[in-house]
């Protein structure tokens, strides 16, 4: 989460009773430092078939992929011969320098940096883009949002991935100085927001680019008309108008997006009934004409983003984590199983399930407490004991009572079913990702105002965040138990004497806030951080060594920036990277400088090998 979306949703959650955290609004972040102003099997072909459907297996590789050709037969038969070694992924890139202020994307020796879409570009067919002259609506509304976030690269039937494919990205905040809001001030900002769906594609020197005149290139965005489904349907309606911090996303099975709304309500347009923000928004990024949907039986908080883990019978678990401070880790178990011969029958998997919180309890068991209505507490007259641990021992927050009537109760109001369900308070839990061992990942960005600690959120005034894990009992996305542990606390060195609260145990290069968290298909973790504090350069993104816990710095962003959203074609010949509010002249048009604007970015290296290695 942007700490500028944080700022524009304090007034509406200050009314609501909820603690603002001090530290991590831009007031606090200027003042306190002046300066500063998946798996191993997600195959190409296995990609292929999750989109279009079992017709395409007879060209994928199916069960041979598991087949040892070079070994012995046992029928004396001769080996065939001994196939050429595939790419090497290992990590070999020269970690770069700490401390890093620059105004520009900063990358190993090698590698090359492309800015391929950035706030204002030309997104649907016929959109004019920006040129420097801030623009209204509607001419925003068909191309590039700002705030660039979470994202996703999908494989395009009968084109090579690694040469071109679909790009989906969330637009979490506006790019407030491409827009005039002196006309249609709040279709302005909401046209900002949302969703790009676009075309990319990758020339024979390397470089990728936005097809302009592509067909499937889309925008949904705060004026867009939504579907509504799922048990909270009957509350919220059938239709709802918008979409709105749009910050982490996720993929499924079956080829579609997930864009996670981080926030409750509508701070633009309070005209928009509230209860119509806060869900998980599925789209189909390969139906242009197709209707999103927002799903509610997956639970209404603030949504950072969705990850799945699949079993051997096709059944399937979304985690998500509320970027609340504090907020609780979820999981959606659909009560179906993923259909892959049939993308179709999959497009209701969502409205039908279980959904749970999680309780890491201080002996590193966990267990995921039910959030059904009748179940847990969740019942007429329950007590909702409020954010707790952000009071001292020994007193206690104002607690509120609350009424589960229906299951939509219990999911409009998902953040205190989960404190009554005694669910645990972790710091502000943002992007989660699986390994190839089915180890499940969450960052953990901070929370300066935690005064009860707990072995999973160890420190008080938790200031630079950690990074738990944990596995799922027989590695089952239908485990209701789980064992974790931390891997990393975030902040200063040791040997810089600084006070316990800030002070890490990251083996390398040190960090603070990490934020957008990723396993790729090789199996390599990569993070990015989103912090103001002072003592670590400009933001990052890191390889993290999920063995030893050795960090080494990959990229570090231009001035004032976050660094969220990665994706890549399954060979990892390019990273897709996001540089979020800029605010230097890093991307500026006008000579002037002043529009700084948020982009993605391609990097990749100048000999074509796999990124990382």
């Amino acid at each position: 989460m942007s700490y500028l979306t944080d700022k524009l949703r304090a007034p509406s959650r200050d009314a609501r009773g909820e603690i603002t955290v001090p530290g991590q609004m831009l007031e606090d972040i200027v003042a306190a430092n002046p300066a500063r102003r998946t798996l191993l099997r997600n195959s190409i072909g296995l990609s292929l078939i999750s989109v279009f459907g079992a017709t395409l297996t007879a060209c994928g590789s199916g069960s041979d992929d598991d087949d040892d050709s070079g070994g012995d037969t046992g029928g004396g038969e001769t080996p065939g011969p001994t196939p050429e070694p595939g790419p090497d992924y290992s990590v070999t890139f020269k970690p770069l320098d700490d401390l890093i202020t620059a105004d520009m994307v900063t990358v190993p020796e090698g590698y090359v940096v492309d800015v391929l879409y950035s706030a204002g570009d030309k997104c649907a067919i016929g959109s004019i883009g920006y040129t420097g002259v801030p623009q209204s609506f509607p001419v925003t509304e068909n191309q590039a949002g700002g705030q660039h976030d979470g994202m996703h690269f999908y494989p395009l039937e009968g084109i090579d991935p690694s040469k071109g494919g679909l790009l989906v990205l969330n637009h979490e905040n506006v790019d407030g100085e491409t827009l005039d809001l002196s006309t249609n001030e709040t279709q302005t900002n909401l046209s900002n927001v949302g969703v790009s769906v676009i075309e990319i594609a990758r020339t024979d020197d390397g470089k990728w680019s936005v097809n302009t005149n592509s067909s499937y290139n889309k925008r949904y965005t705060g004026n867009t008309v939504y579907g509504v489904s799922g048990p909270a349907a009957a509350v919220v309606g059938s239709t709802v108008v918008g979409t709105l911090n749009n910050c982490a996303s996720g993929p499924t099975p079956w080829g579609t997006y997930l864009t996670c709304e981080e926030t409750t309500d509508n701070y633009w347009d309070p005209s928009q009934a509230e209860e119509g923000y806060g869900w998980v928004v599925e789209i189909d990024p390969y139906s242009p004409n197709s209707t999103a949907v927002k799903r509610t039986a997956m639970g209404r908080f603030d949504h950072e983003n969705t990850a799945y883990m699949l079993d051997e019978n096709n059944r399937v678990a979304f985690y998500m984590g509320d970027d609340g401070t504090p907020g609780c880790i979820y999981k959606f178990v659909p009560n179906k199983a993923y259909d892959p011969s049939n993308r179709a029958n999959n497009f209701g998997l969502l409205d039908d399930g279980t959904l749970y919180a999680a309780r890491f309890n201080d002996d590193g068991s966990g267990n995921w407490v039910e959030l059904t209505v009748g179940k847990n507490n969740l019942t007429v007259g329950a007590v909702d004991p409020g954010n707790y641990t952000q009071v001292a021992p020994g007193t206690l927050p104002e607690s509120s009572l609350i009424d589960f009537k229906t299951q939509a109760d219990v999911l409009i109001n998902t953040k205190a079913a989960a404190r009554v369900a005694g669910a645990t308070l972790m710091d502000r839990p943002e992007w989660i990702t699986l390994g190839a061992d089915k180890t499940v990942y969450c960052t953990l960005t901070n929370n300066s105002r935690r005064q009860r600690t707990s072995a999973a959120n160890p420190r008080t005034q938790n200031q630079h965040g950690h990074i738990v894990r944990w596995k799922e009992n027989g590695d089952s996305p239908l485990a209701t138990t789980f064992q974790w542990d931390l891997l990393l606390l975030a902040g200063f060195d040791k040997s810089e004497g600084q006070a316990e609260n800030v002070t890490g145990n990251i083996n390398g290069d040190t960090f603070s806030s990490p934020d957008g968290i990723r396993v790729d298909p090789q199996g390599r973790l990569w993070v990015q951080t989103d912090s103001g504090a002072s003592g670590f350069g400009n933001n990052s993104m890191y390889y993290i060594d999920q063995n030893t816990g050795e960090s080494k710095r990959f990229l570090v962003g231009p001035a004032g920036c976050e660094i969220t959203g990665i994706a890549y074609p399954d060979d990892l010949t390019a990273f897709f990277i996001n540089i979020q509010h800029p605010n230097g002249v890093w991307n500026t048009l006008r000579a002037e400088g002043g529009d700084a604007r948020s982009a993605t970015i391609v990097v990749r290296r100048e000999d074509g090998k796999p990124v990382g290695a």
